[in-house]
């Protein structure tokens, strides 16, 4: 899509959602996430393709079809209510939660620890964020830089105006890796979604028996600073969010940095493993995610690369001989 046309439709999403009745939006973006499945859009395929590992070669392509139609419903309802969030009273989002493991987050801030709070894309981390806001403990967050700027600064207007501190991850005139540091030595909270490596510079972990990169960023800060590792799992339960707050994730031990950094966030990937496993319809992960999807994508595009070039050859040669 466009950057242009992306912008203006993320515009005009915001204003329509926020005043429609809630019954009708939602109804609108179900059908909207129906209609990627049955045309099995490049999302659809891509969660099924993720969607595939979990469940394994035992289910049938009817029950991965089943599982991927509640996947994209959930994923277009993280969307719907991304977009009416700063709507929706403040009563609402409190009442309409159940949580567990609070206790384990209050009690690191309280002691003046800080939190690291590392979650997969799960649920609606938004609402979770606006949650947490309003039961009193303010949180850092980072966000990435998508084109235009126009709706990079929506996004981040957005989550500011439900209570969150956004920082660029990329692009920012300071460093945010420093500022995120500071936060959590002064006693704060920093959340990040952690199962996507979108900058490269992840570290190579198991998950569902394949290798697949993460980002380092939640184990590195809670190494520097002495913040509790917390991960965290988002799920629905009919109109309900659902926020489970882990145990800590220690970390790991051992002489070498980059060693203790990998084996900590393995750690940390494990505990999402299960999480996912639970509630697999509420993993929003349509993007490629294993390494080997990523190797398979670099194969066909070389080989398309290859039958081009073959081609461009062929038909220069083909043009010498008449011109011979």
């Amino acid at each position: 899509m466009d950057e242009r046309v992306a912008a203006a439709a993320y515009a005009a999403a915001w204003a329509a959602v926020g005043r429609a009745p809630e019954g009708a939006g939602r109804a609108v973006f179900r059908r909207l996430a129906d209609r990627s499945w049955r045309t099995r859009d490049e999302g659809t395929r891509g969660l099924e393709r993720n969607l595939r590992r979990l469940v394994g070669p035992q289910a049938t392509d009817a029950q991965l079809r089943a599982l991927s139609r509640a996947g994209m419903r959930s994923y277009m309802r993280y969307f719907y209510e991304m977009f009416r969030l700063s709507a929706m009273p403040p009563e609402r989002i409190l009442g309409d939660t159940r949580a567990s493991g609070t206790e384990t987050l209050e009690k690191a801030i309280a002691d003046g620890r800080g939190a690291v709070v590392a979650l997969p894309h799960m649920g609606n981390w938004d609402h979770a964020g606006a949650w947490i806001t309003l039961r009193g403990i303010p949180l850092t967050t980072v966000a990435q830089r998508v084109r235009p700027e126009s709706l990079y600064r929506r996004f981040t207007a957005h989550r500011e105006s439900l209570g969150m501190e956004v920082l660029p991850l990329t692009g920012g005139s300071a460093n945010t890796v420093a500022a995120l540091a500071r936060r959590l030595r002064g006693g704060g909270l920093v959340c990040l979604l952690a199962d996507r490596d979108i900058n490269g510079t992840g570290v190579e972990v198991e998950l569902f028996g394949e290798a697949a990169r993460v980002p380092t960023g939640p184990a590195a800060l809670a190494m520097n600073t002495g913040a509790a590792l917390l991960p965290v799992s988002l799920w629905y339960d009919g109109p309900r969010w659902n926020i489970r707050i882990h145990d800590e994730v220690p970390v790991a031990d051992g002489a070498r940095r980059s060693e203790r950094i990998r084996r900590t966030t393995q750690d940390l990937v494990r505990v999402f493993e299960g999480a996912i496993a639970e509630h697999p319809e509420d993993w929003h992960m349509l993007q490629p995610f294993f390494e080997r999807d990523f190797e398979e994508d670099r194969a066909r595009r070389t080989r398309r690369e290859t039958a081009a070039a073959l081609e461009a050859l062929g038909t220069a040669d083909r043009a010498g001989v008449r011109a011979g």
